[in-house]
């Protein structure tokens, strides 16, 4: 619980900067293939570096890697309010800094969920993993709001010191976790390589368990749209105070199916559970984009991430247990790398096709304004509800195709680490 509550403060603070950021590009840019490069810039260096760090995970101190890597985190975000505080930040300085931040941010996660194997046992992981997805909800849920009202008294130079000042806290009640329990000893004499293909040993083994991580691509290129794009679709008819409250009202779906989760120990049904909420996640997220109305997006929005904590978790237990403890490290850093490769292609594609091809699209007058215009509607926003919806209705076809798959059913009945 201390460790889940350093987590949560740094959610809060991530959300804050992250918030910021995206409101900051947009209003000097206008353009949504902007906010999406920093978005991949500070979402790719940890992907890449993943592997690396789930082998040092394994190696050395998971609790002592957490450390450092939260802290070092923080250079980049000083970086960034140091630029603004000689002015205007230039995008090449807010890309350097988010890069910065995310190389050092890359040795938390798998330190991280290799330390929750490490601490629970299998009975606890669904309720484990309800608590960490309310942390994680809180990036979405707490930060929004609280941004949107701190930047009509003051602008984004507090949002970033407020985040780096929650570097303070997640390293303290980390310490205490450190402290409290063994830690493990440092191994000499090991090869990054030969670590990486135990790592990936311990996916191939079991065929489910690496169709799951591809797949997982394939859900993180869709998650990945609606990541980036939601923001400047809200902002191209709306304020950011309205976006940040928005976003809070939305995320309190992931709340309380965090919640749910986090009270209760499901036993069986993963897999099945798996694919009725993707299916239910696409519907959602299809309607998200449907029309620019705040009450209706918000809605569609609230069922969108209710059904987040039940995919999150599905997946979560069905990888775990099928991984042995020792090489817990090593396999989520792959597992991240793979499966989350899907968001680099949606950060790297959605706003320049956002940009350049959807929205002159669904501008009056454009190709589609007579036949989708008449549906969705048509300005400077729709073209981005019509990608939207498209990821929405991909979503709900992947969410087919592993109910159809029977290695994934047999990750939940072929019992623990069999081949």
């Amino acid at each position: 619980m201390l460790l889940w509550s350093g987590d949560f403060v740094s959610a809060i603070g991530s959300g804050l900067t992250s918030f910021g950021l995206g409101v900051y590009i947009f209003q000097q840019t206008g353009k949504a293939s902007q906010m999406a490069l920093v978005t991949l810039l500070a979402f790719l260096p940890s992907l890449l570096l993943g592997p690396m760090a789930g082998v040092l995970a394994d190696r050395y101190d998971r609790r002592l890697l957490m450390i450092l890597g939260d802290s070092l985190s923080a250079v980049g975000l000083l970086f960034i309010l140091v630029s603004l505080m000689h002015g205007e930040a230039l995008l090449w300085q807010i890309c350097v800094g988010v890069t910065v931040s995310s190389v050092f941010a890359s040795l938390l996660e798998p330190a991280y969920k290799a330390t929750i194997t490490e601490l629970l046992n299998p009975e606890q992981y669904s309720k484990a993993s309800g608590l960490v997805q309310i942390a994680g909800s809180a990036k979405y849920l707490i930060s929004p709001v609280l941004a949107g009202f701190l930047l009509t008294i003051s602008d984004i130079r507090l949002l970033l010191f407020l985040d780096i000042c929650t570097f303070f806290v997640t390293v303290v009640t980390t310490l205490v976790v450190k402290k409290g329990l063994p830690g493990r000893k440092a191994e000499k004499g090991f090869a990054f390589a030969a670590e990486l293909k135990a790592g990936w040993e311990a996916l191939a083994g079991k065929k489910g368990v690496l169709t799951l991580v591809v797949m997982g691509a394939l859900i993180t290129f869709c998650l990945g749209v609606i990541q980036t794009l939601a923001s400047p679709m809200v902002l191209s008819f709306s304020d950011s105070a309205t976006l940040g409250t928005l976003m809070t009202v939305i995320t309190m779906g992931m709340l309380v199916t965090s919640a749910v989760l986090g009270g209760i120990s499901i036993k069986k049904g993963y897999a099945g559970l798996l694919s009725l909420s993707l299916f239910g996640a696409g519907i959602f997220m299809a309607l998200f984009g449907l029309r620019e109305n705040v009450v209706f997006i918000g809605a569609a929005g609230f069922l969108f991430f209710a059904m987040l904590p039940f995919t999150n978790a599905s997946l979560d237990y069905l990888l775990r247990t099928n991984i042995e403890n020792d090489l817990q490290g090593r396999a989520w850093g792959l597992i991240g790398l793979i499966s989350q490769l899907g968001y680099v292609a949606a950060y790297a594609v959605s706003g320049l096709l956002a940009d350049y091809v959807f929205t002159p699209l669904l501008l009056d007058g454009g190709a589609l304004s007579e036949n989708v215009g008449k549906i969705i509607g048509t300005g400077p926003g729709r073209g981005i509800g019509f990608l939207m919806i498209l990821a929405g209705l991909l979503l709900c076809v992947t969410s087919g195709l592993l109910f159809c798959m029977k290695s994934i059913r047999n990750l939940e009945n072929g019992g623990l680490y069999d081949t």
